[in-house]
């Protein structure tokens, strides 16, 4: 009986195609795809590629597979692999191959067969055979089974997908699995794992009180509880002060406008699909003759905050003197993303986000976005996040849907992806190229890292828009008293507050440094006796701004202990007789057991110090 497997699809973050790690892994999603078909005779096949640290493959299903099935399968492929099968590589005339497809009753692989043939202008597939089982890929494989490692992969979860990822589609089950070049590389990165599940957002946001969402508020649609509140104040804070520092201005705009300004800018109907349906408001006017007449309005929650930010701008004649003028705002915005890809605050439909617009002439292009980049620098130094790089994206004018995707002007891509290189290569950080993932107004700059959870994520983007500033007649009056249209700098360097808070739950797993603790302190009376004494210092280190509280419950000071533990409390005063006659505190800091007695104005003065510093003097 002959099997027919998936295309190879690719992956972002792989190995290279010619590694061998990534052989291994094409491979054994074959194996995968083989084994649960032997398994569950009459499943169909979607798509199985390599991916970051495995692979995975969709299926449909005659009956559902679970993890209780995983020990079955795995079973099942390890004697596959125990067969010796080589990978053979085969090329059939198109009509050909899609004829064999037919034969094995594969559907979503005839599907993505003719779109290949048509959309490529292809004259033949390519085919991989391993013992019984066909696959329809480009490869690369490794040449024979044998090479395969017995104990260097394991299933890792089930998932529901939708095929081509598009929710109007079939829903697919998808079969996660790992898969390295040793068991000891295996057991290594399934350990690290698991320790980030348990710093997963989702996770410690219910059990630290940060945020929560309700059905009758809406999916997707977060409400911060006063502990996410105190960490999202904290962050705005923190940008605050340092755009301050470089010279922005603050604004506040409305959360909607007309919707004929977003088809002024281009974003209608580019984001259609991901905004909320428009609003049509009519009412009744009466003029200054007093006659009536009704009107009609249409209006749009905002899915990004540009277009307000630009009306300012244009509130007023501009002069060059007065560039570059940075405008910032933690503005609300709103987006209608598919309810499949909604997961806790990494993907929501109401977003706040850290954006700012900078005004300038070409002179100040480069300058200005170094600037932007050092501040990212900056504030990813004060949040203990290393290992990051830029992810530059460029447009395609190979794309042959360029003209749609992009401003039709190579000129004007030219000149600003010149001006952004400028810029990454004065920072000295490292960077790839992502061409064709420009903005359809300008090219950008992402920042990348991983997260504990392995992720790879974008946390800040910057763009370059050279487009809609002529779209909306924007324009300053040059030194030759002539009118010119300023480029504009969108920038994010904390992305959005949902995004970043995520990033940063699981960045400190909870356990947040003082400046950014909901709580910064909880004293622990060793009796009630002591809690008129834990009171009295509570208030004095509330006068000073300090988040403080005090667990005076009548718990054993044991069990008052491990709570503050659990609940991730950076700083613990112990209080008791010889605290109370000697003004002191006993300091328990989370993460050990070591305790320190100090007078008190002592330890007022150090967290002082170390919030002002945001834990960078220890």
């Amino acid at each position: 009986m002959i099997y027919l497997s998936s295309p190879d699809t690719g992956s972002t973050g792989t190995p290279g195609a010619d590694d061998q790690l990534y052989r291994i892994r094409h491979s054994l999603a074959h194996i995968l795809a083989q084994a649960v078909m032997e398994l569950r005779p009459g499943t169909k096949l979607g798509f199985g590629p390599p991916i970051e640290d495995g692979f995975y493959y969709d299926f449909i299903l005659p009956t559902p597979i679970t993890e209780q099935d995983f020990s079955e399968i795995e079973k099942k492929m390890k004697h596959l692999i125990k067969q010796n099968f080589k990978f053979e590589h085969e090329d059939l005339p198109s009509a050909d191959a899609l004829n064999r497809i037919d034969q094995m009753g594969e559907p979503y692989k005839r599907e993505y067969a003719e779109e290949l043939i048509s959309k490529n202008a292809l004259n033949s597939l390519s085919f991989y055979k391993s013992g019984p089982f066909l696959d329809m890929c480009e490869g690369p494989h490794v040449a024979n089974t044998n090479e395969l490692p017995l104990h260097g992969f394991k299933l890792r979860s089930v998932a529901g997908a939708y095929w081509r990822g598009n929710s109007k589609n079939q829903m697919m089950t998808r079969i996660y699995a790992w898969a390295f070049k040793s068991k000891e590389e295996l057991d290594q990165h399934v350990k690290a794992y698991q320790l980030a599940l348990e710093n997963d957002h989702k996770k410690l946001g219910k059990e630290l009180d940060l945020f929560a969402f309700d059905d009758d508020i809406g999916r997707g649609l977060p409400l911060w509880l006063p502990n996410g509140t105190i960490i999202r104040d904290e962050l705005e804070k923190l940008m605050r002060e340092l755009e301050f520092q470089d010279g922005y201005q603050r604004v506040a705009t409305p959360h909607l406008a007309k919707a004929s300004l977003y088809y002024k800018t281009g974003h209608l109907p580019y984001y259609a699909t991901h905004m909320y349906p428009l609003m049509e408001v009519k009412e009744t006017v009466t003029d200054s003759d007093n006659k009536t007449q009704e009107t009609k309005e249409v209006y749009c929650l905002r899915p990004m905050n540009c277009p307000h930010h630009h009306k300012v701008f244009a509130a007023r004649m501009r002069s060059y003197r007065d560039l570059p003028i940075r405008l910032a705002e933690y503005g609300q915005t709103y987006r209608f993303e598919d309810s499949g890809a909604l997961s806790g605050l990494l993907r929501v439909r109401g977003m706040c986000m850290n954006d700012a617009h900078i005004y300038c002439t070409k002179e100040q292009i480069t300058s200005e976005f170094l600037k932007v980049i050092k501040m990212v620098e900056t504030a990813y130094k004060i949040l203990g996040i290393k290992n990051y790089h830029i992810r530059f994206s460029t447009w395609d004018p190979e794309d042959p849907k360029g003209k749609e995707k992009f401003f039709n002007n190579p000129e004007a891509w030219e000149f600003t992806q010149g001006k952004l290189l400028e810029a990454i290569q004065q920072s000295g950080l490292p960077y790839v190229e992502g061409r064709g993932e420009a903005a359809f107004y300008g090219p950008k700059l992402d920042f990348q890292f991983k997260t504990v959870t392995g992720r790879e994520e974008t946390a800040s983007t910057s763009q370059l828009d050279f487009g809609i500033p002529e779209r909306l007649g924007l324009s300053y009056t040059g030194a030759d008293n002539q009118e010119h249209i300023p480029y504009v700098i969108h920038r994010a360097p904390l992305g959005t507050h949902e995004r970043f808070v995520a990033f940063m739950i699981e960045h400190f797993g909870g356990a947040f440094p003082t400046w950014l603790a909901p709580v910064q302190v909880r004293f622990i009376p060793v009796s009630g006796a002591f809690n008129e004494y834990a009171e009295k210092l509570l208030t004095e280190l509330r006068i000073h701004g300090i988040r403080a509280e005090c667990d005076d419950s009548n718990d054993t000071m044991g069990k008052k202990i491990r709570s503050g533990v659990k609940q991730k409390i950076p700083n613990l005063l112990i209080v008791g007789e010889r605290e109370q006659l000697d003004n002191t505190v006993t300091l328990r800091r989370y993460g050990t057991e070591k305790q320190d007695t100090m007078p008190f104005p002592q330890f007022l003065t150090w967290i002082q110090d170390q919030i002002k510093s945001r834990g960078q003097k220890d």
